[in-house]
């Protein structure tokens, strides 16, 4: 049990420092902990000060490096910041694979996203759809008052779209706003153009307004990409025939397809966290996008060719930014989107979806084949045998027998490393 109370008043208010103290006094860290949190690695203390609140230090992960890929006939090296072992590593050998057949084909990914603004209290509901329409061009025209610039830049209001509802406190109109945020994300500016919005549009209606808030299924922003993957290179008509059975599993199973998407978004949220856009919104967006059918079912499909090559597909929701927000803030962000050299938010989708699909396959071929431990254990029994307390110099031994046995674990690699010691010493 805790021996402290975390009813803290003003814990905000305290310098980092402070922080970090009095956290000591009930937890009792060490010295080396002290010097963990210390380390703000990239951040200054006021930068990483301003980025969230009751800060006490900086959480790293590792970021690598995708290769080999090739979209709409440009290639890119793709950064991904993620902690599980072999997950790069596969993403570029799909990559690689499906280069033979020219690489990555994604279209073009909209920058539309929408607001909504959820109207109750409706006395008549046709006749407050019909003034908020007869009002169309006011209403726009307050939305883009509220960021002149991203209007003269082409982006802003553009449209809406209504839908009626039907739920236990009523009938309810919910207004969509949808709105070109062009190289951004665009919550922010969504957010601000519905607050702005709804004091006239409940005046219209003769409702109550409650929700003005963005809405992370992003379905006007959806990426489209597809590849061919060479039959030889994946390993032939067997291992194919074996990925194609695990996406029929998927289809119809909400259970499998689940992990399927999940593989999916170990590339894309990899990306996502790399270059400071918002994971949680892509996350949410893509498995809701992926249940819209009433149904869970998988963001990839999949089909051979006359050559019985592996034609793979995705499409997924993406609101990905390359200005705003963390995109500028964030130092290793800003490192990312330079190494990708993307143009546009657009651009960004495109890869994104690439990447998807290359992790996707991947996965399967895993699966199909030696199975998805072996390349995942061979990567992480490295990391067990330095949890171990095993000498650098004696990792990659140790490592080896560990996946040889078939026993990634800590308490056998000590073992291991004692037979070696005492070997060594007879």
């Amino acid at each position: 049990m805790n021996s402290y109370n975390s009813e803290i008043t003003g814990f905000y208010k305290l310098s980092m420092k402070k922080r970090r103290e009095l956290l000591s006094e009930f937890i009792g860290f060490n010295k080396n902990d002290i010097k963990l949190l210390e380390n703000l690695g990239y951040f200054t203390e006021t930068q990483i000060d301003t980025l969230v609140e009751n800060v006490i230090g900086s959480y790293q992960l590792p970021m690598g490096i995708a290769c080999n890929f090739k979209v709409n006939k440009r290639d890119y090296l793709i950064p991904m910041v993620i902690e599980e072992p072999s997950v790069i590593a596969a993403a570029s050998n799909a990559a690689k694979i499906a280069r033979k057949h020219g690489g990555f084909q994604s279209e073009n990914v909209k920058s539309i996203m929408f607001s909504q603004i959820q109207i109750t209290q409706l006395k008549d509901i046709n006749t407050a759809k019909k003034k908020i329409l007869e009002n169309k061009t006011q209403i726009l025209k307050i939305a883009n008052e509220q960021d002149p610039l991203l209007a003269q830049l082409g982006g802003g209001a553009t449209d809406f779209e209504i839908r009626e509802l039907d739920t236990r406190k009523g009938t309810m109109l919910i207004l969509h706003l949808l709105v070109d945020v062009l190289d951004a994300m665009g919550a922010n500016v969504v957010n601000t153009m519905a607050e702005a919005i709804s004091p006239y549009v409940e005046e219209l209606c003769g409702g109550k307004i409650y929700l003005r808030i963005v809405s992370n299924l992003a379905t006007h922003r959806i990426a489209r990409s597809k590849a061919i993957f060479d039959n030889e290179l994946l390993g032939g008509d067997e291992v194919i025939d074996g990925m194609l059975n695990a996406y029929e599993f998927a289809v119809v199973d909400p259970f499998r397809a689940t992990t399927h998407n999940k593989g999916i978004m170990n590339g894309i949220i990899a990306l996502t966290t790399a270059t400071g856009n918002d994971t949680r919104a892509i996350e949410s967006g893509a498995h809701a996008y992926a249940s819209l059918s009433g149904k869970y079912s998988p963001l990839t499909k999949y089909q051979v060719d006359s050559d019985r090559n592996l034609v793979g597909e995705i499409e997924i929701p993406l609101a990905l930014g390359i200005i705003g927000g963390m995109t500028k803030i964030h130092p290793m962000a800003r490192i990312s989107l330079k190494i990708l050299n993307v143009k546009s938010a657009n651009e960004l989708s495109q890869v994104a979806a690439a990447l998807g699909l290359a992790q996707n396959v991947a996965a399967l071929r895993a699966l199909a084949s030696e199975g998805i431990q072996k390349g995942h254990m061979t990567l992480h029994s490295r990391n067990i045998a330095k949890l171990a307390g095993v000498p650098d110099e004696l990792v990659d031994n140790v490592a080896k027998k560990l996946v040889e046995d078939k026993k990634i674990r800590v308490d056998y690699a000590k073992e291991i490393l004692q037979r070696i010691v005492k070997n060594k010493n007879l």
